[in-house]
């Protein structure tokens, strides 16, 4: 059975339902953590051998349960209702890019929309946090994906999409302070659990409205493949976060392909001026004052990284 595991500004904590029990772990850092994962297992067999019941969840303050700095590896475009949205057709070649550490934030920190952004977006992904190195070349397999991969995460990518369009930009628009909230739980899986990351089903609301729900079936390039087509050129070591992608909902949509041909035609400078005044009307983007929620599980709740609440707050 998986095991989520607690952040917060004291240690570490195995979580059970409502209730967390502390880690007797020096660990500082995720990859601490995950070279001891004795110290999580003795503690849930405790807990469950004692009855001990711990501290209540919602007392506790969580932090991120990936600690940076670590390297964050993003997948674009990676499902095909996100595919469809942005207006892709046919094969679509796997990408990656990467994120500054530094926007790695909480569960429930405010996620801060900087000044000049006015098309501020989310992306609710599965992040896999990495329980041992992957080195350049190496092949990953179904069979051997828990080999490599440690434990999920609920993670959201938010973007600046006039930096990201106007730029050609993902660094630094999706790498903002806060603009990759991160937990609430590390879930730690057991081998036979990767068996039902398929089942795994995304959900993101605004204010209440959900606007992403999808499972990992419609994923593209699956974990397993997306690690083997990293390591052609990035090593990866424990406690390292890659994001796989987000489902169909963003806020940012492909013009019509009669517009997208009118606008081809115009200078640049005026293309977007014109895209942009169209998307001013979008209410979807995010605003002061926004709450998301975002949850990943499985129907039967075998698996649950549990759910973020943010609030979004423009910056002073």
């Amino acid at each position: 059975m998986s095991t989520n595991v607690l952040r917060t500004a004291d240690g570490w904590w195995v979580v059970r339902d409502t209730r967390a029990v502390r880690i007797e772990t020096k660990a500082v850092t995720t990859a601490d953590l995950l070279a001891d994962l004795a110290a999580v297992r003795e503690t849930v067999r405790e807990a469950a051998a004692s009855g001990d019941t711990g501290t209540a969840v919602a007392d506790l303050v969580a932090l991120s349960p990936v600690t940076t700095p670590c390297r964050v590896v993003a997948q674009m475009v990676n499902y095909r209702s996100h595919a469809r949205d942005s207006g892709f057709t046919g094969d679509i070649p796997p990408t990656f890019f990467r994120k500054a550490s530094g926007s790695v934030s909480g569960p429930g920190e405010a996620i801060v929309r900087p000044s000049h952004v006015q098309f501020l977006d989310y992306e609710i992904e599965l992040g896999l946090v990495m329980g041992a190195s992957l080195p350049v070349g190496t092949v990953v397999t179904e069979q051997d994906l828990p080999s490599y991969v440690a434990g999920l995460v609920v993670t959201n990518d938010v973007s600046a999409r006039d930096v990201q369009l106007t730029k050609t930009q993902f660094y630094e628009s999706k790498s903002y302070p806060t603009f990759t909230p991160t937990g609430p739980f590390l879930c730690l899986l057991e081998p036979e659990e990767f068996a039902h990351l398929l089942d795994l089903r995304l959900k993101l609301s605004v204010n209440g409205d959900l606007r992403q729900d999808r499972t990992l079936a419609d994923m593209i390039v699956r974990p397993a493949q997306a690690l083997t087509l990293l390591a052609r050129f990035q090593t990866l070591d424990p406690g390292d976060l890659l994001l796989t992608g987000t489902p169909g909902g963003t806020a940012l949509k492909a013009p019509p392909k009669a517009v997208e041909k009118v606008g081809a035609l115009l200078p640049p400078a005026l293309k977007w001026k014109a895209f942009f005044r169209s998307q001013a009307r979008n209410p979807h983007y995010l605003r002061d004052g926004d709450l998301i929620t975002a949850a990943i599980a499985t129907p039967d709740g075998r698996i649950d990284l549990g759910e973020q609440r943010t609030t979004v707050t423009d910056a002073q």
